[in-house]
């Protein structure tokens, strides 16, 4: 089904026009579980609407180009996403695209995910392409990948499966449709959908064609289950016991999330609201589908023992001057499956932080996240001289989340012990000197086991403390780090109570790439 904010003509193209606000949104969507492609102009190859479990939009031809395009030739600054599922190959070297910017039915910017395992940022202009990136990623006959292209002024940005992995610029297209496409290969698509806006500032330095880090797509399959501190002292369940409701507004959301009693909350669409939704206690709020979301809001979990909340598959935009989920004075709660993200500013107190747990919070887990662009991503522990509420808790675990630029504080802890920071993937945390991945202050108690650094400033501080702040208890162990700086131990930390498995290094990149972000449960 197509749901858009622009204007549906009687013809049934779909207009996607702008919203009033200036924080992104979903403007346009299309699972095609209304059994046609209605607005879609295909040209080349044999389309249509076939089941896959759920209905899909299907080119089966396998000895030509084909592209099948939708939406307003006047869009300029947005992300488009979309599943896809190549299922048949003629030849070598073939792919399966996302279209940005489509002037016609042969100009326009692509990412390609070819069949000979690599990734390509391109633009074909009348009918000649020019390449102006690649990477290495995996291509994978009948099985699905997420595809992402970011167009923001002159930058352009290609994802596979939540891993950002080209970076370029070109001023070749200023606006246009957006599309899917093959080469001399078959596929199935699904669950397209365009976010409105540019995407967060690049922030790495030298050539612009130089690919961003980004894990490959293969590897142990992800868990979907509760691992952690959450499942400690009564365990952490949402709103299982309750009925599902599904909203489709901010204020709809707002409603259900602050009315007492067991329910889990489902949003359907991406959602701008400023202030805070005030969530009570025995939540789930989980997002349907791979884009939908909330931002400029923050989610509010405080003074409830336990909370029982879980917070899941969403995608959260910064909200400039707070916190996007702040827990004070709560327990159990499950983060699990997002994407979260702000655009980075010189002023770094723009945004605070994207999940904070303070004031003797307790039995945490953070999981399978995808964090990028965002200063003061995780503080545990709200300030220096808080021990006598802390101490004795925020227990949390953080794993397999993927940081992405997130400048300090993934995580920050001041007293809590054991804080179990596990199997995550640390990337390009280098904007200054100061920069760092991990922080034990307060003497709190920190293990950091079994994760890859890359292009990080400084992995860990523990016995020279931070900033202001005493020093704390760091342990380290079996942990990657490439061009990154240290991970400084000091100390001992207490066993955690809860039985676990730490995958090897070697296989995290992979795991977290394949595994983490919304769309993957």
């Amino acid at each position: 089904m197509a749901v858009g904010t622009g204007v549906l003509t009687a013809a049934a193209a779909v207009v996607i026009g702008l919203p009033t606000t200036a924080a992104a949104a979903t403007v346009f969507s299309d699972d095609f579980n209304d059994g046609d492609a209605s607005g879609w102009t295909a040209s080349g190859g044999s389309w249509s609407v076939v089941n896959d479990g759920t209905p899909v939009y299907q080119q089966s031809g396998t000895s030509s180009d084909a592209r099948a395009r939708t939406g307003s030739a006047s869009l300029a600054d947005y992300t488009v996403t979309v599943r896809v599922k190549p299922t048949a190959v003629n030849g070598s070297n073939r792919f399966v695209a996302v279209l940005a910017r489509a002037q016609s039915a042969t100009s326009y910017y692509y990412l390609a995910l070819r069949s000979n395992n690599t990734v390509e940022l391109k633009k074909l202009v009348n009918g000649s392409s020019t390449t102006l990136a690649s990477a290495g990623t995996t291509f994978t006959l009948n099985n699905w990948h997420t595809l992402s292209l970011e167009v923001s002024g002159s930058t352009l940005r290609g994802s596979v499966n939540g891993a950002s992995m080209l970076t370029v610029t070109d001023t070749q297209f200023a606006s246009g449709q957006v599309g899917v496409a093959t080469f001399n290969a078959s596929a199935r698509f699904d669950d397209v959908g365009v976010a409105d806006g540019p995407g967060p500032t690049p922030t790495t330095t030298g050539p612009t064609t130089t690919p961003t880090t980004a894990p490959p797509t293969t590897g142990p399959p992800p868990t979907t289950g509760i691992v952690g501190w959450a499942t400690q002292a009564g365990g952490t369940t949402g709103g299982a016991s309750g009925p599902t409701v599904t909203v489709s507004s901010w204020a709809d959301l707002r409603t259900q999330a602050q009315t007492s009693g067991a329910r889990t909350i489902l949003v359907n669409g991406m959602f701008s609201g400023s202030g805070t939704i005030e969530v009570t206690a025995d939540k789930t709020i989980r997002g349907v589908g791979a884009n939908s979301g909330v931002s400029g809001t923050t989610f509010n979990i405080e003074d409830m023992q336990p909370a029982n909340v879980i917070i899941q598959n969403l995608n959260i935009r910064g909200v400039p001057g707070g916190d996007a989920i702040q827990i004070e004075n709560a327990t159990h709660i499950w983060i699990d499956h997002n994407t979260m993200s702000s655009t980075i500013e010189d002023d770094v107190d723009f945004y605070d932080g994207m999940m904070d747990m303070t004031h003797a919070a307790d039995y945490i887990t953070v999981s399978w996240n995808i964090v990028r662009d965002h200063w003061k991503t995780s503080l545990v522990g709200h300030s220096d001289g808080n021990a006598s509420e802390d101490d004795g808790h925020l227990r949390i675990t953080y794993h397999h989340n993927w940081f992405d630029r997130t400048f300090e504080r993934s995580p920050r802890v001041r007293f809590g012990e054991t804080v179990h920071v596990f199997n995550n993937y640390y990337t390009n945390i280098n904007n200054n000197t100061a920069s760092y991945a991990i922080a034990s202050t307060m003497d709190a108690g920190v293990l950091v086991e079994g994760n890859v650094f890359e292009n990080v400033q400084q992995a860990c501080w523990s016995a020279s403390g931070y900033a202001d702040s005493d020093p704390g208890r760091l342990v380290a162990r079996d942990n990657s780090l490439t061009s990154s700086g240290p991970c400084e131990t000091n100390g001992t930390v207490a066993a955690v109570p809860y039985s676990y498995t730490a995958e090897s290094v070697n296989t995290v990149k992979a795991t977290v790439g394949s595994g983490a972000g919304t769309g993957r449960i």
